[in-house]
């Protein structure tokens, strides 16, 4: 291990590289001084240039930070990339076909890193089979010049069933963040909000012939580290770049209790902040939806508008009778919405996020709520191309797939809707200006059919009506009090789906400002709604 600055890292870059970083929206491990200067470095002399960047999770701010300090004309000629909304600079990149845009499902990426290391033939899964993730379908190429590059993935036969092959992806640089390194490069993630996929992400590039790249706060001595705290061993690890300022996320600072530390009180400094109850439409999903959980159950809820159930949850006093995961590998906590979705606060165990995607693909979760950007009558959703821009589906495809059964969350319509509630009944304001309810979605993110095909329980909830995916193909079970089911829902739909025979209410308690304490246990109690 060689102790360096970050400019001297950055020369270390030859043109053509192909580079792999780990990091997650809101500046979780993203080694974003190293990315400056890699950044300074093209601006100043136009290289490195022609660049392969691998990402499984969002890094960045949506502004200057993470992914975006690679989103410079000439600087990356592909990328590969899990979630891209966090780099608006690189989405037009994409969108304008000045780069090859793939995307792939994160945990796809972490685990194809932990593979291409392993020296495996790639990653052989079901996961993104029957979606735009599929080689038969796109392979992930979200724009003309990714379709015409080279494919990324293959079908393979085994045992007479289907799989996708995901081809090896050997990085020449991995870029990694730590906490803290001893002399001999021993990185330690110890006071990070998450481990994410570091390990993988070096294992592929050293294994590879590659450098592996790190950022750390600080350097410690060997006796002062503890062992197990050890995320990544220093036989891995190239180059160390000792950041002194490097703070924990872009909220700045250190806040213990996000680390995994018990019983700290929040940092008297910090700009953390937790959960707060949804409002709108946001507040009537998210209470409609908490109806669905069962005690006992094993819990994901995806970015978005599904992030404000936990905080209902909460109200209710209901968190603590299910196990709470995300894709970002933390278990339980106070799961904290927004930009820094994926951190939790005194959560019960920080894992690899390579560990919890296997836990999802293998059908560890009992019930998951993701977002919905468009739904058609097959019930495909759509997450991963909105507007014109590749979106990609980050955590998406591994949990919706492996889950026993998926709620999906999301307006009914976009762009402009304003709701209000109020004694139980729901008015409509404003119409939203772009339909949800088409009738094919640009892009297949989940797969209706594929879903039925296997069993899964699928529920769509809106602010205004509820369906479900049954073998006649989407169908209306609930509507809202207040809403007149043919006039404001099924006229504005691009399609005409089924409706139940024993078409029910939406419980009138999610249409109340106050949904903590009792109401919203007798409704979790009740089923939340129709069966």
């Amino acid at each position: 291990m060689i102790e360096v600055s970050s400019v001297e890292a950055a020369q270390c870059i030859r043109d053509g590289d192909t580079i792999a970083i780990t990091g997650n929206g809101g500046g979780m491990l993203e080694a974003d001084e190293i990315f400056a200067a890699i950044e300074a470095r093209f601006l100043a002399s136009g290289h490195p240039r022609d660049l392969t960047l691998v990402h499984a999770l969002g890094v960045g701010d949506a502004d200057r930070r993470g992914v975006n300090r690679f989103a410079h004309e000439g600087m990356v000629r592909r990328v590969v990339g899990g979630h891209w909304s966090w780099s608006p600079r690189m989405q037009k990149l994409a969108r304008d076909n000045k780069i090859e845009a793939f995307t792939l499902p994160s945990g796809v990426i972490s685990l194809l890193m932990r593979e291409t290391g392993a020296k495996r033939p790639g990653l052989i899964t079901r996961v993104g089979l029957n979606t735009a993730y599929d080689p038969r379908l796109g392979g992930g190429a979200a724009n003309d010049a990714a379709k015409a590059a080279r494919p990324i993935s293959e079908i393979v036969t085994l045992g007479g069933e289907d799989y996708i092959r995901y081809l090896p992806i050997r990085p020449d640089i991995a870029i990694v963040r730590g906490t803290y390194c001893d002399e001999l490069g021993n990185i330690s993630c110890a006071e990070e909000a998450g481990d994410l996929d570091a390990h993988a992400v070096a294992l592929a590039a050293r294994n590879s012939g590659g450098r592996v790249l790190v950022q750390v706060r600080e350097k410690r001595k060997s006796s002062d580290c503890i062992a197990r705290l050890v995320q990544v061993p220093g036989v891995l690890v190239d180059q160390v770049v000792l950041a002194p300022n490097q703070p924990q996320t872009h909220v700045g600072g250190y806040e213990p209790s996000i680390a995994g530390v018990p019983h700290a009180a929040p940092a008297p400094d910090t700009k953390f902040a937790g959960l707060s109850l949804p409002s709108g439409a946001r507040g009537i999903i998210a209470r409609r939806a908490a109806g669905e959980i069962r005690a006992g159950q094993s819990v994901n809820f995806g970015f978005g508008i599904p992030g404000g159930i936990a905080a209902v949850l909460t109200a209710q006093a209901r968190l603590k009778d299910i196990w709470l995961t995300v894709e970002q590998g933390i278990h339980n906590g106070q799961l904290i919405d927004g930009a820094l979705f994926g951190a939790a606060a005194f959560p019960s165990a920080i894992m690899r996020s390579t560990d919890q995607f296997d836990f999802y693909s293998g059908g560890g979760v009992d019930i998951a709520f993701l977002g919905a950007g468009e739904i058609d009558a097959k019930g495909n959703v759509n997450v991963s191309r909105l507007g014109r821009d590749v979106v990609g589906p980050g955590g998406f495809v591994d949990i919706s797939q492996g889950a026993k059964s998926v709620v999906f969350c999301g307006t009914f319509e976009a762009s402009g809707l304003s709701v209000h509630a109020s004694g139980g009944r729901l008015s409509i304001d404003k119409d939203g200006s772009i339909p949800k309810f088409v009738e094919d979605v640009r892009e297949v993110t989940f797969c209706g059919p594929s879903a039925l095909a296997k069993g899964q329980s699928v529920l769509y909830v809106t602010e205004r009506a509820v369906f479900r995916l049954t073998k006649d193909g989407l169908t209306l079970v609930e509507v809202a009090p207040g809403i007149d089911a043919e006039r404001q829902v099924l006229d504005r739909m691009a399609f005409r789906p089924q409706v139940a025979s024993d078409l029910a209410a939406m419980d009138a308690r999610c249409f109340v400002e106050d949904f903590g304490g009792d109401g919203g246990a007798s409704l979790a109690k009740a089923g939340g709604g129709h069966a």
